[in-house]
């Protein structure tokens, strides 16, 4: 078994942003400006209402606000495009960047899209893909910013090497970092997301799938990179809770998030920053206790 140890010391820098290596659990505030994503009470009603919940966020705790322009969701029934996106995000990272105490990271996976908003004021990309744009790399490298790489089964090594859910992440990680590495962006401003909520037609139900990454987080430890995990609100969370609808999953997101933090995760995105901060605080009690 590996130790939670190891996956403790590995240390990452987003914009200036201790994570793991001994540094407190950070949390990272969601936020859209999209519509269309699957949880409403993530999308203000305006650029003032979002700086306004962003500012909320940071006084609560959190440590990077991460914004979004398009949904990701793997089950969405459409998408909009990439001008739309740029547009969107390019107006709500100028926003948030002028007012903002902590850095604002732009999820998006697409590379002109994140040349936008890295030139409006983020520091971070958190890209759902793993550098799928070919150019994607090159731009967060050129502008010396933070990248979270997520796990996709879309950009998955085929044939999938492994059948077991933690092994078939650890291989699109593996891929991600090598794809980062070959754009010359440091390890340090690297931190990766195993993709809580995007396998969804593996063979292995989709919540179960996600039960069993979460349980195996530590297995990932020997990739070198500290670890972020989303959980907030997500559908697996409604499966396994009956829950249908994203605004009644809070309950269910708190007692995910503690068990990431005791399985090693070090950043933690969420749409409920007040609430998961002090599941962390407690989940991160737990975690030390277990540790040499």
């Amino acid at each position: 078994m590996v130790s939670l140890s190891v996956l403790a010391q590995v240390r990452a820098l987003l914009a200036g942003v201790p994570i793991g290596g001994g540094a407190p659990v950070a949390v990272m505030g969601a936020l859209n400006v999209s519509p269309e994503s699957f949880y409403a009470g993530s999308v203000p009603a305006n650029l003032e209402a979002l700086v306004a919940t962003a500012l909320t966020m940071v006084e609560a705790g959190a440590s990077i606000i991460d914004v979004g322009a398009r949904s990701t969701a793997p089950y969405r029934a459409a998408d909009i495009t990439t001008d739309e996106e740029r547009g969107r995000l390019g107006r709500a990272v100028e926003a948030l960047a002028a007012k903002l105490p902590v850095p604002v990271s732009a999820d998006t996976a697409r590379a002109t899209v994140a040349e936008t908003a890295l030139e409006a004021g983020a520091r971070i990309v958190n890209d759902v893909s793993g550098l799928a744009d070919p150019a994607m790399g090159r731009i967060v490298q050129s502008h010396g910013a933070g990248v979270i790489l997520m796990a996709h089964p879309d950009v998955a090594p085929s044939p999938r090497p492994d059948p077991d859910p933690v092994g078939a992440v650890r291989a699109s990680l593996s891929a991600a970092l090598e794809r980062a590495r070959r754009a010359d962006i440091a390890d340090e401003h690297v931190v990766l997301d195993p993709g809580i909520g995007f396998f969804r037609n593996e063979g292995v139900p989709w919540h179960e799938w996600d039960v069993r990454v979460l349980a195996g987080l530590a297995r990932l430890c020997d990739l070198g990179r500290p670890l972020a995990v989303g959980v907030s609100r997500k559908s697996f969370i409604g499966a396994l809770t009956g829950r249908t609808n994203p605004a009644d999953r809070l309950a269910g997101s708190l007692a995910a998030t503690a068990l990431a933090v005791v399985n090693g995760a070090a950043l933690i995105r969420t749409h409920d920053v007040a609430d998961t901060k002090d599941a962390v605080a407690v989940a991160e009690s737990v975690a030390r206790a277990r540790r040499p």
